[in-house]
């Protein structure tokens, strides 16, 4: 609720603002200004002129909010800072029984008369001349003649425009005792000044307001987050099922193989017994292919979908941990009860942070456009990790491998991998003008280390080099690269770190969480 006539009138009292000098204003927002004063006998103060919507007030500040240097100063502070900056307040009166206040400012030998109207959603601040024409004005209001040049009409008594706020005569000072709602914040501490209260309570009700804002925002984006995991989840174990039945290419491709002398050229299946099943089987076979290419067809489908299965299960543990600390996270930052009274800043600062990270997430890669072909990024096969800007692109096999290097990653990109086990590339997507941080060099490795054979043992030697002193092996494996020019990096597997990333996977083939 808003000052009213009674309460402006005692804080003025206790203000004491004539013979004040205005070393400096600011304006930190659309809706509030702040006077640095300085008084010959009570030194300096800060005083807050504030018309936020049913918290119109002004008292003197505690403390002074950091003046945010980055943005442009508002054009009725430049006003101000050229008409009234360095005057003297000669007097500070009240207009009546109005909610109206008028500080009379001498500066460089112009009487300045400042206009401070407190009226809730018709509030305003005008600056006007000794014959009150007015200069400028926080709100330029046309309709109401509140712009340069008109006259200023000080309210007649009792001309207040909401009806709803009680007539003078039944205004009074609140009480002292303000009761709390929620937070021990509100309980009065005895020996404030009036204008301490006020600041007080007002600091109290927009904590109540933001917490409350900040508390249904995170709510909205946590069960986004929980959703997408679980849907992360369902996705992984249905894979997992559909992975039960690899064997079944390898019994096919075996079959084949032992009854290859009974496929003919253009035959497009093949009939044969199955004993292990005691049932007759029917192969489909490519009738284009030769016989050890259709053997081999189903042999290369057998290994693609082990080497799959063996991550899959890795994905599920790490989704369902991701889920785990996700709830304790939401236990943490929405605790049911009000927190104790140290703790009100740092519960703003955690839904802050939460927020924050889960809006970063939100927010889509733009696609890294590729030189030796039209796919970008975000199609390329095998696994991608966000680490702060840079992306991180895993392959988990040789086909991924040679894929990622021949078509995804450019000559100043990173490559990474495990010196003495066998495992999949990882490769750090370059970002123009910027050098790869730590903590992603970091994350790189822990993916390498985690995605090799040398998982189980926890730690291993990696060495790493930009892609354009990569040179493939002659007459060798597909997608093997011999390396110059490589760095040593030792990596200990970091679980909470692992944690952090699969908690937000950017893999093409599961949605963003």
């Amino acid at each position: 609720m808003s000052l009213n006539w009674k309460e402006i009138n005692l804080i003025l009292e206790e203000l004491a603002l004539p013979d004040s000098y205005i070393q400096k204003i600011v304006q930190p927002d659309f809706r509030n200004l702040i006077l640095s004063l300085y008084h010959p006998h009570t030194g300096r103060n800060q005083l807050l002129i504030s018309l936020e919507q049913a918290a119109c007030r002004l008292h003197w500040l505690s403390r002074t909010p950091p003046e945010k240097k980055t943005e442009k100063l508002q054009r009725f502070a430049q006003f101000l800072r050229s008409r009234i900056q360095g005057g003297k307040i000669l007097e500070a009166v009240q207009l009546g029984q109005e909610r109206t206040i008028m500080l009379k400012i001498l500066h460089s030998e112009e009487i300045i008369h400042l206009y401070i109207r407190l009226w809730g959603g018709a509030g305003n601040v005008l600056a006007a001349d000794n014959n009150d024409t007015i200069l400028d004005a926080l709100y330029r209001r046309p309709a109401r003649g509140e712009i340069s040049g008109n006259t200023f009409t000080p309210p007649p008594m009792n001309s207040n425009p909401e009806a709803a706020v009680p007539t003078p005569e039944k205004q009074s000072v609140r009480k002292e005792e303000t009761p709390g709602k929620t937070y021990n914040l509100r309980e009065r501490i005895p020996g404030l000044s009036f204008n301490q209260q006020i600041e007080q309570q007002y600091s109290v009700q927009k904590y109540d307001d933001q917490l409350s804002r900040l508390t249904e925002a995170a709510e909205k984006l946590f069960q986004e987050r929980l959703i997408n995991l679980k849907a992360v989840l369902t996705k992984l174990e249905k894979r997992r099922v559909e992975s039960e039945q690899i064997d079944q290419y390898r019994e096919t491709a075996d079959l084949l193989a032992a009854n290859a002398h009974q496929i003919k050229p253009g035959n497009q299946w093949l009939d044969v017994f199955d004993y292990s099943r005691n049932e007759l089987t029917r192969i489909a076979l490519n009738p284009a292919k030769s016989v050890g290419e259709n053997i081999e067809t189903y042999y290369k489908k057998y290994r693609k979908a082990k080497g799959a299965a063996e991550n899959l299960e890795d994905e599920i543990s790490s989704t369902r941990r991701s889920i785990s600390q996700l709830n304790n996270l939401r236990e943490k930052i929405f605790p049911g009860k009000e927190p104790p009274p140290g703790e009100a800043a740092r519960q703003l600062s955690r839904l802050k942070e939460f927020i924050a990270d889960s809006e970063r997430q939100k927010t889509p890669q733009k696609p890294i456009p590729d030189t030796k072909a039209s796919s970008n990024v975000a199609q390329a096969p095998g696994l991608q990790f966000q680490s702060g800007s840079f992306t991180i692109l895993v392959g988990r096999s040789a086909a991924e491998n040679d894929t990622l290097l021949r078509r995804y990653v450019r000559g100043n990109d990173y490559w990474l991998h495990t010196r003495d086990f066998p495992g999949g590339y990882v490769f750090i997507k370059a970002i123009k003008g910027k050098s790869i941080p730590l903590e992603t060099l970091l994350d790189a490795g822990n993916l390498a280390l985690y995605y090799s054979k040398g998982r189980n043992s926890g730690k291993g030697e990696l060495y790493y080099t930009q892609v354009k002193y990569l040179r493939r092996a002659k007459d060798g494996p597909k997608g093997l690269v011999l390396p110059t020019q490589e760095k040593n990096l030792s990596i200990a597997l970091d679980q909470k770190r692992l944690d952090s990333l699969f908690t937000h996977p950017s893999d093409r083939d599961l949605p963003r969480v």
